[in-house]
C-alpha cells in the first residue's frame, strides 16, 4: 500500500505574505480525499524525529539554538520564520516523515509526503524557510543503519538544493542531482554532484528534454538503492519566484518521467513537495496533486 507522510499545521507566528502557501498542505490532502486519489488508510502521522538521529546530519549548537529558542533575529530572517516551539515542532515531524517515506518506499516502490523537500538548511544553519534537511537527514538514517549503500537524489524544485550538495560534498554514497534556474535563489550556488542551471524563461521543450537525455544514463552510472525526488512546482511559468516557463502538463510529464523511470529501473523513490508560489492556491494545489495521482495511478 502506498503511505502518505501527513503532518499537521501547526498554529504558529507566521509573516502575513508566509501563510498562503502554507495552505496547501491543508488542501492537498483534501483534494486527494475527495477525488478519490486515496484513501485515509493510506495517510499516516509521523513522529517527532529523535535527536539523536537529527546529529547525524546537523551541528548540535544549532539544534540546540532551535530546540531552546535560541536562534538570533539575523538567524531567524535568514531562515524567513519567526521561531516558535511549534514551528520545531513540525519539523522534527516532517523530518521523519521523510524518513519514513523512504523506509516504506523499499516496501512498495514508492511513498510521499505531504511537506518536505526542505533542501535549504545546511548543517549548521536554516535558510530560505528550511530549518533542517529533511531529505539529507533521511538519507544519513539509512546510511548509517545499513538499510542501503547508494543514494540518488534528484532535486527539481527551482532553487538550487544548496544545503543538500554541502552537506553531502564528502558523501560518496549519496550523490546529489539539481535542475534549477541559473539566476535564481540561492544567489550563490553550492556544488552539487550534478548541477544543471537553466536560463530564465527556459520552457517545456528545454526542461523535457535535459531531464529526459541525463536520467537514464544517471541511474545507470549512479546505481541508487532509492531515490529521493525533490518534486517542486515552482517551475512553472506562473510562480511568482521561479523565472521558468514550464506548464502544468510540462510539470506533469516531468513527474511522470521521473516516476516512470525509477519505477522501470525498480528503483524505490521517496517524493518530497518542495515550493510553489503561484498566486492561484488552486493552480499549487492541482501541481502538487498531480504528482500523487501518478504515484497512485503508477504503483497501486
Amino acid at each position: 500500500m502506498i503511505k502518505i507522510a501527513y503532518a499537521p499545521n501547526y498554529v504558529h507566528p507566521l509573516p502575513q505574505g508566509h501563510r498562503f502557501p502554507m495552505l496547501k498542505y491543508e488542501l492537498i490532502p483534501a483534494q486527494l480525499l475527495h477525488e478519490g486519489t486515496c484513501s485515509e488508510i493510506n495517510f499516516f502521522s509521523p513522529s517527532f524525529c529523535q535527536d539523536e538521529v537529527i546529529l547525524y546530519t546537523h551541528e548540535k549548537s544549532y539544534y540546540n539554538k532551535l530546540v531552546l529558542q535560541k536562534l538570533s533575529l539575523s538567524e531567524q530572517r535568514k531562515i524567513g520564520f519567526l521561531q516558535s516551539p511549534e514551528l520545531v515542532q513540525r519539523e522534527l515531524t516532517i523530518t521523519q516523515g521523510t524518513i519514513d517515506i523512504a523506509l516504506n518506499a523499499f516496501k512498495n516502490g514508492v511513498a510521499l509526503n505531504i511537506a518536505g523537500g526542505t533542501h535549504h538548511s545546511f548543517s549548521a544553519r536554516g535558510e530560505g524557510f528550511c530549518l533542517l534537511n529533511d531529505i539529507a537527514v533521511a538519507s544519513n538514517y539509512l546510511l548509517k543503519n545499513g538499510l542501503c549503500n547508494k543514494i540518488l537524489v534528484i532535486d527539481l524544485d527551482v532553487h538550487q538544493g544548496n544545503g543538500t550538495a554541502k552537506i553531502m560534498e564528502t558523501e560518496p554514497r549519496v550523490f546529489t542531482f539539481s535542475i534549477h534556474g541559473a539566476n535564481n535563489y540561492p544567489f550563490h550556488k553550492e556544488k552539487s554532484d550534478l548541477d544543471i542551471g537553466l536560463k530564465d524563461g527556459a520552457n517545456d521543450d528545454a526542461y523535457l528534454s535535459i531531464l529526459y537525455e541525463i536520467l537514464p544514463p544517471l541511474l545507470d552510472t549512479v546505481k541508487p538503492d532509492i531515490a529521493f525526488f525533490l518534486a517542486g512546482v515552482d517551475i512553472l511559468g506562473t510562480d511568482k519566484f521561479g523565472r521558468l516557463n514550464v506548464s502544468m502538463e510540462g510539470c506533469k510529464q516531468r513527474d511522470s518521467f521521473v516516476l516512470t523511470t525509477l519505477k522501470n529501473w525498480n528503483i524505490p523513490v521517496a517524493v518530497t513537495l518542495g515550493g510553489g508560489y503561484s498566486p492561484d492556491i488552486k493552480t499549487i494545489v492541482e501541481a502538487h496533486c498531480n504528482t500523487f495521482r501518478l504515484a497512485f495511478d503508477l504503483f497501486s
